[in-house]
């Protein structure tokens, strides 16, 4: 049976927005420094459950396995997760064990558990951090969607929260259609859908549009990959060189925020396939249920009758029933509702809509951290990714559980 989560308190010492895999790093880095701030803290999550987002966007889009091998996860262990497969093997992908999504949710369960999280997790919506920057000791006012607030001393945001990048051409489709015929990859559930002899265009060429087609044909549909430039293929998001020294170390020696970004653009370098899901399309072509467009944009879209027709910068047309946006996010800290007030309170320095902050992730002069890919400038072209959650969590727990390291505040300041 399900424990109740606990009341609003009045005020807590640390408040937690989100509960995704970057929140449950982060709480068990932090327990494990300092188990008495066990009910210092709450997590705040529209589902009220851990790893919800997360385990509802896996199975929408069918993910078999993670993209990152089995030393990377939320336990601060780092062979936790290999020692939790131990009677499990099968389910530890080649090459480099990657973890089966059945096993990840499952470890990451026993996770919550061995930490006594279950109860952490208020299931609201936070819509508002207010900024008490007039009081001697500052601190944050978090607003739920239901009226409710609390006063945090320290706020931790780890929502992943990215903007859906929609393509120009979107925005000029005259002709009205019908919303589920046009959706990003976010919005799509593979499991309520009957597409049975559909055409189903898919735009991008990242590793979701590739799961998303594999999904769309295994339905009995035929689907056309389209992608602005040819398909690429790597094991990773980034080479695992940035998962340590080897090229962390002259990213942070680079005081130029401009080529701290143009180092995480290059490093990620756009979506990609792994060769696996690479091997899987080709078949699929081959067979003749999948065209993979390369190097081929769209530039015009109109709904007539029951389909789509498309115009592409090479000059080709076609028809399909559905459009599927698989194009991405992008990490914009000037479009996020939550920062308004605290960057007006606040001000800092933002370079290509990323925040300057301090090396604890802190907005300088506030307790407030970041984690996910706002905290790319900080952490890395991985800050996005599993392995980006550790190296963030090791950043900021020095600054919660070390007096020496919070900030003062003079009176004057």
């Amino acid at each position: 049976m399900e424990s109740t989560p606990p009341s609003l308190p009045n005020k807590i010492d640390l408040a937690i927005i989100g509960a995704g895999p970057h929140a449950l790093t982060l709480v068990t880095h932090l327990l494990q420094k300092r188990q008495s701030m066990h009910d210092k803290f709450l997590v705040f999550d529209p589902s009220g459950k851990w790893m919800s987002h997360w385990q509802h966007q896996f199975a929408a889009l069918e993910i078999p396995h993670l993209r990152s091998p089995a030393v990377h996860h939320p336990d601060p262990n780092h062979f936790g997760l290999r020692k939790f497969a131990e009677n499990r093997s099968t389910e530890l992908h080649v090459p480099y064990d990657l973890p089966g999504t059945q096993l990840f949710a499952d470890f990451c369960q026993d996770v919550i558990q061995r930490f006594s999280l279950q109860q952490q997790v208020i299931p609201g919506l936070v819509t508002r951090i207010e900024p008490l920057s007039h009081l001697i000791r500052p601190r944050l006012r978090l607003w739920l969607q239901d009226g409710q607030s609390i006063i945090a001393r320290r706020v931790v945001l780890a929502t992943g929260s990215a903007k859906l990048q929609i393509p120009d051409w979107v925005n000029q489709i005259e002709s009205a259609y019908p919303k589920d015929r046009l959706c990003h990859s976010k919005t799509v559930d593979l499991r309520s859908l009957n597409i049975t002899g559909e055409k189903v265009l898919i735009v991008g060429g990242g590793l979701t549009s590739g799961h998303l087609a594999v999904g769309a044909i295994s339905r009995g549909a035929k689907v056309h990959l389209m992608m602005r430039r040819q398909m690429q293929e790597k094991l990773f998001d980034a080479e695992p060189g940035w998962l340590g020294p080897k090229y962390l170390k002259g990213f942070f020696a680079e005081q130029d925020y401009q080529k701290r970004f143009a180092m995480i653009v290059q490093a990620r370098n756009g979506g990609s396939m792994t060769p696996k899901l690479g091997m899987q399309l080709r078949r699929q072509a081959h067979s003749g249920n999948l065209i993979i467009g390369e190097k081929c944009q769209i530039v015009k879209a109109s709904f007539v009758g029951e389909n789509w027709r498309v115009e592409c910068s090479d000059g080709s047309q076609h028809k399909c029933s559905r459009i599927w946006l698989s194009t991405g996010t992008k990490f914009d800290a000037t479009c996020e509702p939550l920062l308004k007030e605290v960057f007006a309170a606040y001000p800092i320095k933002i370079v290509n809509n990323l925040p300057v902050l301090d090396e604890h992730l802190r907005v300088p002069g506030c307790e407030l951290f970041l984690m996910g890919g706002l905290a790319a400038l900080q952490v890395g072209p991985t800050a996005r990714n599993l392995s980006g959650a550790r190296m963030a969590s090791e950043k900021i727990v020095p600054a919660i559980v070390k007096s020496s390291l919070a900030l003062s505040h003079p009176i004057s300041a």
